[in-house]
């Protein structure tokens, strides 16, 4: 395991245009009926589950892979959100299902992350995605650079040093996960509990 920072901040404020009750439009890679990306999340949830409260273990139904967001629900126009999927279906239509490993571990200042392999395809999606935003909105959010695609597995839910949860993972030797992507998912996120939870809204197939 490698670790970024000798301390852990709480994931869990408020980040600029967040607040109770906002929902906002993403692209996400999903685990649906990924049994084997959901054994590797349980092991974890076991080996972390003795620190208690420190930290924020992420359910089955809700691990994902971070995308390109939109925008806020309300800021972002409905029809405008259909437009860019419809954008998006045949560009990704031309990028091939394909296969990742997930995992190991990466303890990050606010989660415990596991980093995917090859990671090419998952850039190709997102260009092809941003490329569908391009199509419709005048600018496309969040920066092109600095896309890291990895997979949560637990939010840091405490300010507080990163020793605990190193000593936590320290000698556990878990088999990375297989995933096959077949398609990339807009769905509408909300933070409302603690937790990113989402109701879908389009669904774009690879080819």
């Amino acid at each position: 395991m490698s670790t970024q920072s000798e301390t852990m901040r709480n994931h869990w404020w408020w980040r600029p245009g967040w607040s109770l009750g906002r929902r906002f439009y993403t692209w996400h890679l999903t685990f649906e009926g990924q049994s084997d990306v959901h054994r590797l999340a349980a092991q974890y949830r076991t080996a972390l589950a003795p620190l208690g409260g420190i930290l924020t273990p992420i359910p089955d139904q809700w691990l994902h892979l971070t995308m390109q967001g939109i925008g806020f629900v309300g800021d972002v126009k409905e029809q405008d959100v259909h437009a860019i999927v419809d954008a998006a279906r045949p560009r990704l239509a031309a990028i091939p299902v394909f296969d990742l490993q997930i995992g190991p571990e990466v303890l990050d200042p606010e989660a415990v992350l596991l980093h995917v392999h090859p990671d090419a395809p998952v850039r190709a999606v997102r260009d092809a995605i941003r490329s569908a935003i391009g199509d419709v909105l005048d600018e496309v959010p969040e920066k092109a650079a600095g896309f890291t695609p990895h997979v949560s597995v637990a939010y840091s839910a405490a300010d507080g040093p990163k020793e605990p949860i190193a000593q936590a993972l320290a000698g556990v030797d878990l088999t990375p996960a297989q995933a096959r992507i077949a398609s990339a998912e807009l769905i509408v996120i909300h933070r409302d509990n603690q937790m990113y939870e989402w109701e879908p809204f389009a669904t774009a197939a690879l080819g």
